[in-house]
């Protein structure tokens, strides 16, 4: 019986063993091809990555308790890039990974109120991953982080929204945005200056 235990425990912990690497390999990294997606919006409609192939697409994740998103909703800092950006043709998906039962969970009719009074200008309303795949996939680690894809389907910027880590709305100003900039050089035809860089806000409730 010892026997048989001790390779039970091996059967079950060998696939443990190798799916590691493939997890640690589905996270977003400027450079490579973004993971693949499938999650359903608020309105019940599915977007997946190739429903977005020869388009820029920014993904977003969000938490509307969180006060570094609030930093950026709170001030009209967000709608603004979204607003900017999907005008010139991007498009832009905000993700809510948090689990049923924790800090920023929302059923769909809460996520369109939210999105109606967080005056979203996203391309669609709130993707829903409530069971954390798509997040995961990411690396998705706080609220916000920010991934920019280019047309080809590539991580071209996986970080924060900007270079200061204050939750106050006053230093938004006055900070760098790696967003903005990796899009402006990105449609523009020129190369990433800030590829990645360290994500800062709320930890994901998955």
């Amino acid at each position: 019986m010892r026997i048989k235990g001790k390779q039970l425990i091996r059967s079950l912990l060998l696939p443990l063993v190798f799916a590691a690497p493939t997890l640690a390999l589905a996270v977003a990294t400027p450079g490579e091809k973004a993971p693949a997606f499938s999650e359903v919006d608020a309105q019940g409609k599915t977007h997946s990555l190739a429903d977005y192939e020869g388009q820029w697409l920014v993904i977003e994740w969000f938490n509307k308790d969180c006060p570094y998103v609030k930093k950026h909703y709170g001030s009209g800092n967000m709608q603004a890039l979204q607003k900017k950006y999907t005008g010139r043709d991007a498009k832009w998906l905000t993700v809510i990974s948090s689990a049923k039962g924790k800090q920023g969970y929302l059923e769909p009719a809460q996520a369109l109120e939210v999105a109606e009074s967080h005056g979203l200008n996203a391309s669609a309303p709130f993707l829903l991953d409530a069971d954390g795949n798509m997040g995961r996939a990411y690396g998705a680690k706080t609220t916000p982080h920010m991934f920019v894809i280019n047309p080809e389907g590539k991580v071209v910027y996986a970080g924060a929204i900007d270079d200061n880590d204050s939750a106050n709305p006053a230093v938004i100003p006055d900070s760098r945005n790696y967003v903005a900039a990796a899009l402006d050089a990105s449609l523009g035809g020129e190369a990433v200056a800030v590829a990645s860089s360290r994500a800062y806000g709320c930890s994901v409730k998955y």
